[in-house]
């Protein structure tokens, strides 16, 4: 049953993976307006970045429905990030994990900066909503991807610009298995061919050969959730 659309104005933050587009199939399922907006911040799988055209290519072309709700997509360069951090998802070193307990993917302050500029882009466009994959039940530990923080972000959000913007996480509490069943029951069977032949979410930016789970070394942090998740998905279906 197609559910009832909000009028709210969504801004998804959209990266070209496997999470960002599930948020994306489930923000045009539910708003009339949807935006986009993906950072180039000097990460090492910027081949994230190059497959994203044709994926909203894709998607738009998915339905008549969410063809006319899909408006502007915005690129922005926020470099800065690469420049302040010397982690493996920026830096050609070793994935390990740290003395804080915490992988050396984590890139510190990245979501938070992601969402203050995402709400800086929706304040300026008048969309209210904002969208992101975050996930604190199947993930690796980042502290900016927990519930907590995008609750206490959102207020401190609309204090500092005087707003009611809403952070909308619908991957938040749902494993990687039901990430892949979310997909199907936004688009059905060719919603989940198309994440997995079209996103990218390998932390290593290796597309290869084409896996039953999508494109990726297989070994990484990234690889291992995704292909772990589909496998439990397919068991279950």
């Amino acid at each position: 049953m197609t559910p009832t659309l909000n009028n709210d104005r969504a801004l998804v933050l959209f990266s070209g993976g496997q999470d960002s587009t599930t948020c994306l199939a489930w923000a045009l399922s539910n708003y009339s307006h949807v935006e986009t907006i993906g950072f180039d911040y000097g990460q090492r799988h910027a081949i994230e970045l190059t497959v994203r055209p044709d994926l909203l290519k894709n998607m738009r072309a998915f339905s008549p429905e969410w063809e006319a709700r899909l408006g502007e997509d915005h690129m922005i360069d926020l470099s800065l990030i690469s420049q302040l951090s010397k982690t493996a998802m920026t830096q050609d070193i070793a994935i390990e994990m740290q003395e804080n307990g915490l992988p050396n993917t984590f890139v510190p302050g990245r979501n938070l900066m992601f969402m203050m500029v995402a709400a800086t882009l929706a304040y300026r466009r008048g969309l209210n909503v904002l969208v992101g994959g975050m996930c604190e039940t199947d993930f690796s530990g980042y502290p900016d991807c927990r519930d907590d923080t995008m609750k206490a972000l959102q207020v401190t959000l609309n204090l500092g610009m005087a707003t009611r913007l809403k952070l909308e996480t619908p991957l938040m509490w749902i494993d990687k298995a039901q990430t892949w069943e979310l997909a199907e029951q936004l688009g059905g069977t060719a919603m989940v061919d198309l994440i997995r032949t079209d996103t990218h979410t390998c932390y290593l930016g290796e597309r290869g050969a084409l896996n039953d789970w999508g494109h990726g070394c297989g070994t990484c942090p990234a690889c291992e959730l995704r292909a772990r998740g589909y496998q439990q998905y397919k068991s279950r279906g």
